[in-house]
């Protein structure tokens, strides 16, 4: 019985003492990302199919961005708050994620 006690005690000890790998969250610019929801920007950015994604801010008004997609990481980033992204959807770009599009504030272009 005390073997048992205390082989539960050490395997408690080494449990406690590994990091929780938890998702982690809050990531800045340049960060390795697996997904947009990690980081602060909302943008997992990546360059091409075979680049490592990463943090990145959104895209800024006339600047080239992509619509939503379901995947999460973006070869061009949304457009920041207040824009919207002026893009031909299809669903071929849906698929392969190249719905790209330019970020243009509506409130101002109506004027």
């Amino acid at each position: 019985m005390e073997k048992v006690l205390i082989l539960l005690l050490v395997a408690l000890a080494v449990a406690y003492a590994v990091p929780d790998p938890g998702i982690i969250i809050n990531l800045d610019e340049g960060e390795l990302c697996l997904n947009s929801a990690q980081c602060t920007s909302k943008c997992c950015h990546r360059e091409d199919g075979l680049s490592l994604a990463r943090c990145a801010p959104k895209a800024s008004e006339n600047s080239e961005c992509s619509a939503f997609t379901l995947y999460g990481i973006y070869y061009k980033c949304p457009c920041e708050r207040g824009l919207t992204c002026n893009v031909d959807k299809t669903i071929v770009g849906s698929i392969t994620n190249t719905n790209f599009g330019v970020c243009l504030d509506l409130g101002r272009a109506t004027e």
